[in-house]
């Protein structure tokens, strides 16, 4: 996990239940951070780890409505008084909506929202430049990508999303998706763009991949996606909840 340290306070998180890695990025000089993508389960390891770093946590972000595991947005609201932040497009409630190309300030950090589309309706990959980093979601993962069989998934528009809005960023920026499944952390631009299995193929060859991979149906999707539709449970690591989670019992209607 190789970053540059200077001006800036990075920590890579993993939930080994969902494959799941959440991202805390924090600016030095005023101390002021965000968290990308949380998970329920593992909120009180996140606050504690924001406290260590000596950070204020402003800002608790999505790449995209995930189906497999809760957001822990709206229980790291509660803990620690941010916002919580997702794409417009994406459906789901948040205190802060993004748009294409918008700017987010996380201090002195500028992180772009660039929208990629095509694993869901409002996957959204942020960008911080100044550093070459990109945090992509589900997007563009190392040596993959993330389904498109539910939740608005389109192969051609991951596609166009993947080659228009990442590929054309320069190749030594690093790449952090949101799951590994086989215990990698990073990759790169350039990498991806000469090693993927999927997204070095033709547009035709890629959906034609995508639309035969024979995946399960999603084992949390049926409870995840009503939760982070509303930004997850309020509480944090509600035993009750975390019990309804490990069962797959839906939250009930609002």
């Amino acid at each position: 996990m190789a970053v540059p340290v200077t001006g800036l306070v990075f920590r890579q998180l993993f939930d080994s239940g969902s494959s799941t890695y959440t991202y805390i990025i924090g600016c030095a000089a005023t101390r002021i951070a965000a968290i990308i993508d949380p998970v329920y389960e593992k909120v009180t390891r996140d606050t504690k780890m924001v406290s260590e770093l000596d950070l204020q946590l402003k800002f608790a972000m999505n790449t995209h409505c995930h189906a497999d595991h809760v957001t822990g947005t709206a229980a790291l609201r509660t803990a620690t008084g941010c916002q919580t932040v997702i794409a417009r497009a994406s459906g789901a409630k948040a205190d802060i909506f993004l748009d294409d190309n918008e700017i987010f300030k996380i201090g002195d950090l500028e992180l772009e929202a660039r929208r990629t589309p095509g694993h869901t309706d409002g996957c959204i990959s942020y960008i911080l430049h100044k550093y070459g980093l990109c945090f992509t979601g589900d997007a563009l993962m190392i040596r993959a990508c993330g389904r498109t069989d539910f939740q608005q998934g389109c192969p051609q528009r991951l596609f166009k999303s993947v080659h228009e809005r990442l590929f054309t960023l320069p190749d030594s920026y690093s790449v952090y998706p949101a799951h590994d499944y086989q215990g990698r952390t990073q990759t790169s631009i350039g990498e991806e763009k000469r090693f993927n299995p999927r997204l070095t193929k033709s547009e035709e060859e890629f959906v034609s991949i995508m639309d035969n991979l024979g995946l399960k149906y999603p084992a949390k999707i049926d409870v995840s996606v009503p939760w982070n539709l509303r930004c997850g449970p309020t509480e944090a690591e509600d035993a009750a909840i975390l019990a309804d989670i490990a069962a797959n019992k839906p939250p009930k209607p609002l």
